[in-house]
C-alpha cells in the first residue's frame, strides 16, 4: 500500500496542511520543521501526488545525483540536444545522491514536465514504480519493476579491466565499493568477482567509500595497508582520490600499485600519471533515454520490453603497469592522516 500524506503527518507529528506545504511551497515552512518532515517522507518513501496535466508541455525532466561530478555535464549536454531535436525541452534536478532531494524534486517537476528520466535513482524500487504509475518514466543505470531502462554493462568493461590486470601479472586486486545501495556498484562489484574467480586471482573488497575525491583519499591507506599491486575504484573520481594520497605517501602509480577507474571522465586524461578506465558512453545512453520516454508518451505502451544495454570499454592509460615483487614502501615514516 503507498504511503500517505497521513501516514506521513502521523510520523512526524506534524498536520497534513504542514507536509502538503512542505512539498509545494516549501517556503513557507519553517527550515527545521521542513527538514524533519523531508526525513520522515523519506523513510516511509512518500513521494506526493503530482499535479494533473491537462494538456502537454513539451518538456522532460532529468534528475541526477550529482551535477558537480564531471561524468553528468557531457550526459545532461546528450539529454538536451537529442530531446531538442524532438522539439522538447528539459528541467533539470540535483539530488545530491540523497532520495528525500529525489522525492522533492519529483513533486516540484511533475507539474511542469510530461515525463521523467531518473539516473542512478536513490529512490526504492516501489517508490519508482508508484511515480511510474502516474508520471511516464525512465530509469538509467536502476532497474525497478520492469520500468523502461537502459544500463551501462558492467560486465564487459570491468571484466577487460581485469583481465588487463591479470595479464600485466597481477594476482591480488582490490576492489573499492561505493556507498551501499547504489546500484552500478553492485553490478560492478558482480563483475569483478566473477571475473577474479575465473582467473584464480585473489580479491579484496574494501568500503564503502564516498564517489569523490574524498573518498578515495580516505580508501588509499585501506588499499595500500592490504599489501595489493591493482586497485580498481568505483569510479573515477574516486580512482582519482586514490592516485593522489597514495603519491602522498610516497607509493608510485603503477610501478607500485595499479589504479583503474570507471566512468572515462575528461579528467581521467588530464591526471598524471594519466588514470585508466572503463568508458561509460554517456552520448549514447543520455539519447536512448530521451527515445525511450518519448516513445512512451507517443504511444503509452509501458509493457516491459526489457533493459536497453549499452557496452563499455576498457581505455587504458598511465596508470596500470606490470606488477613489481613487492610494494616500494618510502624509507621515510609515513606522514599521519591529519
Amino acid at each position: 500500500m503507498a504511503v500517505t500524506i497521513a501516514d506521513v503527518a502521523a510520523e512526524a507529528g506534524v498536520s497534513k496542511a504542514t507536509v502538503s506545504r512542505t512539498f509545494g511551497m516549501p517556503d513557507r515552512v519553517n527550515a527545521v520543521t521542513r527538514t524533519h518532515v523531508l526525513a520522515v517522507a523519506e523513510q516511509l518513501g512518500y513521494v506526493p501526488d503530482p499535479a494533473p496535466r491537462s494538456t502537454r508541455t513539451g518538456s522532460v525532466g532529468l534528475i541526477v545525483p550529482d551535477i558537480v561530478n564531471p561524468f553528468f555535464p557531457p550526459m545532461i549536454k546528450a539529454v538536451q540536444r537529442r530531446a531538442r531535436s524532438r522539439n522538447y525541452g528539459i528541467y533539470l534536478a540535483d539530488s545530491d545522491a540523497h532520495a528525500g532531494e529525489e522525492a522533492e524534486a519529483v513533486a516540484e517537476m511533475s507539474k511542469q514536465v510530461d515525463g521523467l528520466i531518473f539516473w542512478s535513482s536513490r529512490l526504492p524500487s516501489e517508490t519508482l514504480v508508484d511515480i511510474a504509475g502516474r508520471v511516464p518514466t525512465v530509469l538509467v543505470n536502476r532497474s525497478a519493476g520492469g520500468l523502461p531502462t537502459v544500463v551501462a554493462s558492467s560486465e564487459d568493461g570491468m571484466r577487460q579491466a581485469v583481465e588487463h590486470l591479470y595479464a600485466l601479472g597481477h594476482t591480488r586486486c582490490a576492489y573499492v565499493n561505493a556507498p551501499r545501495g547504489v546500484w552500478s556498484n553492485q553490478h560492478r562489484r558482480a563483475a569483478v568477482r566473477r571475473t577474479c574467480k575465473a582467473l584464480g586471482m585473489e580479491l579484496v573488497e574494501l568500503g564503502p567509500f564516498a564517489q569523490s575525491v574524498e573518498g578515495g583519499v580516505q580508501a588509499a591507506d585501506i588499499v595500500a595497508a592490504h599489501g595489493v599491486t591493482a586497485a580498481i575504484a568505483n569510479n573515477d573520481l574516486t580512482a582519482i582520490g586514490l592516485m593522489l594520497q597514495l603519491a602522498n605517501r610516497g607509493l608510485s602509480v603503477p610501478d607500485d600499485i595499479s589504479v583503474v577507474g570507471v566512468d572515462d571522465t575528461f579528467v581521467a586524461s588530464l591526471m598524471r600519471p594519466q588514470l585508466t578506465t572503463v568508458r561509460i558512453p554517456v552520448d549514447e545512453i543520455g539519447s536512448l533515454a530521451v527515445d525511450l520516454l518519448l516513445n512512451l508518451l507517443q504511444s503509452g505502451d509501458k509493457a516491459d520490453t526489457g533493459p536497453v544495454e549499452v557496452d563499455t570499454q576498457l581505455i587504458v592509460r598511465e596508470s596500470t603497469g606490470p606488477v613489481t615483487a613487492e610494494i616500494h614502501w618510502p624509507s621515510r615514516p609515513l606522514p599521519s592522516q591529519d
